[in-house]
C-alpha cells in the first residue's frame, strides 16, 4: 500500500512539474517568431496530449485497488517514459 501511495505522489509531482514546464514553453512561444510558432504549437499539442494521458493513468491508479495496481504500474510506467521523452525533445528543440 505504501508503495502505491509513494508512486501516486511521484506521478503527481512529475505532472505538476510538466504542467509548469508546458506553461513556460507557452510563454516562450508568444515571444517567438511566426515561423517558429507553428513548431511550438505542434510540440505543445503533443505535450498536452501526453500530459492528459498521464493524468488519466494517475486517475486509474488512484481508483485501483492495492492488488490491481501492480498490473496497472507497467502501463503507467510506459506512458510516463513517453511523456519524459516528449518533454526532453521539446526542451532540446525550444528550451
Amino acid at each position: 500500500m505504501e508503495e502505491k501511495q509513494s508512486y501516486e505522489k511521484k506521478m503527481q509531482a512529475q505532472l505538476d512539474q510538466w504542467k509548469a514546464e508546458i506553461e513556460k514553453m507557452k510563454a516562450q512561444m508568444k515571444e517567438s517568431q511566426a515561423d517558429a510558432e507553428i513548431e511550438y504549437k505542434e510540440q505543445l499539442a503533443e505535450l498536452r496530449a501526453k500530459r492528459d494521458q498521464m493524468e488519466a493513468e494517475l486517475t486509474k491508479l488512484q481508483a485501483s485497488g492495492t492488488e490491481a495496481w501492480a498490473d496497472f504500474k507497467a502501463g503507467a510506467d510506459r506512458a510516463w517514459d513517453e511523456m519524459s521523452e516528449a518533454m526532453k525533445r521539446a526542451f532540446n528543440r525550444f528550451g
